[in-house]
């Protein structure tokens, strides 16, 4: 709790009373301000009432004792009533004109007291200063030794690893020794003077590796030129992750003559060089050097112009099955979008296609046309069908287009109309009923008279109901 009450007469006479807002305002000014440790104690209580001059007194950035020395014995000043009368209180305060300083002195006693509080600000503000951080960089398997500032090494410090105390184990006196580290350990370390934890040191530690020599990635660096003759581009990437911030330099030489590389926004990693001649024969030479705090590596290029012309993959591809013809697919495209002048400059396809339940692709190289006909399609099964471009003339096959896929056309399914199955069924019913043809069931020329008619007669009848019996 801050004294307020106990400790404000004594920095104005009995007679003057300080209005409750303006004894909030003060209370607020220094009892949220100070350490929580000193807020118990008396000289924390507010001896300068007014924030303005607090934030004059935590401003400074002396030693304690050049700040007392500053400060003249105010109970020789004899303090007056009116401000007008001490211009050299002010002076001597270093505060400017017009500011409420806490009315009359009567006595010695408030002298001590405001110079006391001015020193516990100071030290205050000195303690809690941020000092200035740094980063550390260091390989993975080494060893670091980090100093606590300017510390002693028989110092007593406490060292801390993004905010959580380090064991003591770590400590070589006031030094902190990290053997082997890896990338776990990279993080913000800071060292703390005794109990005080006055801050002394603070730095960042980075983690990481060198960029790897190029000669075991040989495609770290790669230039193209897919949009011939205009120019061509070159990207890089590294094989391996470094775990820091990498810079990278590009510089690309024609002959004896320097190039401008410009870089893409997006993708980073990647410029853009514009042809100066067209077929030429002198070659280029591209060096791409990778930089970062651990060390540095580069890898070179050297190409023709023709060699690294390499179209995009063709666009549109489409495919779709031929009406009436159970084994032929048609399937067309589009030139790549970034190749500038296909008139100048023709481009011949390569198609591939092969059923879904097959692994062997068949191939179609054609020198002109942006369409063909497949002929030998199997009936009824599903193809997939890829394209490839290249420079009629220069350069090499293009990757290939996106997949698309097609099934030949089919005939569908006759079905049986209602007065077929009608028929069908009618036929089916009288035929079960008819007795078989080579069936005999009476010869009028062999039976003569009526008792013969009446035998006859009678075995027709018995003859029709074996008939019914069986159906």
């Amino acid at each position: 709790m801050c004294r307020l009450s106990s400790l404000l007469p004594l920095c104005r006479k009995p007679s003057q009373h300080l209005s409750p807002v303006k004894t909030r305002e003060c209370k607020a000014s220094f009892c949220g301000d100070l350490p929580t440790a000193t807020a118990s104690s008396s000289l924390r209580s507010p001896l300068l009432p007014c924030k303005r001059e607090a934030s004059i007194l935590s401003g400074y950035r002396g030693s304690p004792s050049a700040f007392l020395s500053k400060i003249p014995d105010l109970s020789s000043e004899g303090w007056t009533s009116s401000q007008e009368n001490r211009p050299g209180v002010y002076e001597k305060l270093g505060t400017p004109q017009g500011l409420w300083t806490g009315g009359e002195m009567a006595n010695p006693v408030p002298s001590a007291c405001c110079v006391v509080l001015a020193a516990v600000v100071v030290v205050y503000a000195q303690r809690h200063s941020q000092l200035e951080s740094h980063t550390q960089y260091e390989r993975v398997g080494a060893d670091v030794t980090m100093k606590c500032g300017s510390m002693d090494w028989d110092a007593a410090v406490t060292w801390t690893a993004n905010g959580t105390d380090i064991d003591e184990s770590h400590l070589n006196g006031s030094y902190l020794i990290l053997k082997n580290v890896d990338l776990s350990q990279s993080g913000h370390y800071a060292c703390y003077e005794g109990s005080s934890w006055h801050l002394k040191y603070q730095t960042y530690l980075r983690v990481g590796t060198a960029p790897q020599p190029p000669v075991n990635y040989p495609f770290s660096l790669m230039c193209r030129s897919n949009n011939y003759p205009k120019g061509f581009y070159c990207s890089w990437h590294l094989p391996t992750p470094t775990y820091i911030p990498n810079s990278f330099n590009i510089s690309v030489i024609h002959g004896t003559k320097d190039m401008v590389c410009e870089k893409d926004a997006i993708p980073k990693n990647r410029c853009h060089i514009r042809y100066l001649q067209l077929f030429s024969t002198v070659k280029y030479k591209v060096t791409l050097t990778v930089t970062n705090p651990l060390g540095k590596n580069f890898t070179t290029l050297t190409f023709d112009e023709f060699a690294i012309v390499k179209p995009d993959p063709p666009e549109s591809v489409v495919a779709k099955p031929v009406p009436n013809n159970p084994r032929r697919l048609e399937v067309s495209w589009q030139n790549p979008s970034s190749w500038p002048d296909p008139e100048s400059f023709p481009l011949k396809f390569f198609l591939r296609y092969r059923p879904l339940i097959l692994d062997q692709w068949q191939h179609v190289e054609l020198s002109d046309g942006t369409s063909h006909t497949i002929t030998d399609a199997y009936a009824g099964k599903e193809y997939i069908i890829q394209v490839a471009a290249k420079d009629n003339d220069i350069g090499t096959w293009s990757d290939w287009s996106v997949a698309v896929h097609a099934t030949p056309w089919t005939e569908e399914p006759k079905h049986l109309t209602t007065e077929a199955q009608i028929t069908e069924t009618t036929s089916a019913s009288t035929s079960s009923f008819m007795a078989p043809p080579t069936t005999k069931i009476c010869d009028k020329g062999a039976m003569v008279g009526s008792g013969a008619m009446a035998v006859c007669w009678t075995a027709g009848l018995v003859v029709a109901a074996y008939s019914v019996l069986f159906i």
